[in-house]
């Protein structure tokens, strides 16, 4: 274990895109656990397009950053953390962290199971993508798909997940044609295209012509208009997130014909994936057998060095990444 410890804090709220300027590193000393805590050395970093909202205010000037983090005990004061156990917390975008046990969740460390899973497809990336299809959309065999956002973490295991699920044709949207084709050829969607390529309607009703029965939104905007327009009766939008809006807050308001909310039965319902963590388990339940046979991959883009987590940051908001980005640290 090194000497010196490494955050990352935030100096100032952007406006629109932030760049490396808001950010910098500050070194310390090695912290020492106090009574019923444990140190953590950190292993894997998510960086999450929430974290651009939270830099707007939820996150405080000149202090250390949150996020999802997987660390092993390297000191303990508390027999609930024992020294060598790999956890699960939320004190990330820094390379140690005093952690309690209330703060901490085992990780389970199935075999065959590669250990970023567990901030990929396994953790909250893959259980927002579970808990979208199975508990919000409540999606049927054979109910066809629309996911915004698609090559992203979430997008691709949306897409992945409800393959899985039985769904019917799986349409996603993607900010490249690289990335369109890469939904189609290897994550398992039967249509894809780029959005910036023709208006995401006229894109969405050549890909999908009979419509679609759910939309998994992870952008807003023009995405959720053209669906609407394009569900079936008794269709569902299931609200993920907002990217479009991000670095964008005087974007124009979504433009959609009311009358088919009514009209169509339709239902539009949005979640925070800390509401369900009760089916963490289910998650591993389900995705677990299919990871290990195969049947199911974690798509993933992987930085390596926590000096490199800003620039990852900045990668995902720019839609550098395919698949759930996540900051590698020494193994």
């Amino acid at each position: 274990m090194t000497e010196t410890a490494l955050t990352v804090h935030q100096t100032a709220r952007p406006t629109g895109f932030p760049t490396a300027a808001h950010f910098r590193f500050a070194e310390s000393p090695v912290p020492e656990p106090a009574p019923g805590t444990a140190l953590v050395e950190n292993l894997y970093w998510s960086v999450d397009p929430y974290h651009r909202e939270m830099m707007d205010g939820d996150f405080a000037l000149d202090a250390p950053l949150e996020g999802r983090t997987l660390g092993r005990v390297v000191a303990s004061r508390t027999p609930a953390l024992p020294e060598g156990l790999i956890v699960l917390h939320r004190q990330g975008w820094r390379t140690h962290s005093v952690v309690r046990p209330e703060e901490a969740r085992r990780i389970p460390g199935h075999p065959g199971v590669p250990l970023s899973a567990y901030l990929s497809v396994l953790g909250g990336t893959g259980l927002t993508a579970y808990i979208a299809l199975t508990r919000i959309a409540r999606l049927r065999a054979g109910e066809d798909l629309f996911v915004s956002g698609a090559a992203g973490g979430v997008g691709t295991a949306t897409g992945r997940f409800a393959r899985l699920l039985g769904a019917g044709r799986i349409t996603g949207s993607a900010g490249t044609p690289e990335k369109a084709a890469y939904l189609t050829r290897h994550v398992g969607y039967d249509a894809a295209f780029d959005y910036r390529s023709a208006p995401v309607a006229a894109l969405l009703a050549e890909a999908a012509p009979a419509g679609i029965d759910v939309f998994v939104d992870n952008v807003g905007g023009a995405h959720l208009g053209a669906a609407i327009g394009a569900l079936r009766e008794r269709g569902r939008v299931v609200r993920v997130g907002t990217i479009s809006q991000y670095n964008t807050p005087d974007a124009p308001p979504v433009r959609f014909d009311h009358a088919d909310v009514v009209e169509k039965s339709l239902r539009i319902e949005g979640f925070l994936v800390r509401d369900h963590l009760d089916a963490q388990e289910e998650l591993y339940d389900f995705a677990v057998p299919h990871l290990r046979s195969g049947a199911l991959v974690a798509d993933e883009t992987v930085i390596d060095g926590f000096e490199r987590i800003v620039e990852a940051f900045l990668l995902m908001l720019r839609g550098g990444n395919t698949g759930k980005i996540l900051v590698r640290g020494a193994a």
